[in-house]
């Protein structure tokens, strides 16, 4: 049997000089919504690409929240079994 599940990921950027910030939300099936932040600086010598910017730090947050959902499903894993497993990092 398959089942279909969706998630839904929401990205922010603000740009502010050389730096660009990212903010994440991604929603799960069971409601539970996880954030997760990153941010990029231009370096001086590099040409105003926003976008690439926005790329790193995007990516950075994305990371952020990857991280935090393996924490979450090694701390389900070990409360179903009732015991520490190894971790998921």
């Amino acid at each position: 049997m398959h089942t279909l599940v969706g998630w839904h990921v929401d990205m922010e950027f603000r740009e502010d000089g050389d730096r660009t910030r990212a903010a994440a939300l991604v929603r799960l099936g069971d409601g539970t919504e996880v954030r997760g932040h990153g941010q990029a600086q231009r370096h001086p010598s590099d040409s105003g690409q926003l976008r690439v910017g926005e790329e790193i730090a995007g990516a950075r947050a994305l990371m952020d929240i990857a991280t935090q959902l393996l924490q979450k499903a090694h701390v389900e894993i070990d409360e179903a079994r009732g015991k520490p497993s190894r971790p998921l990092i």
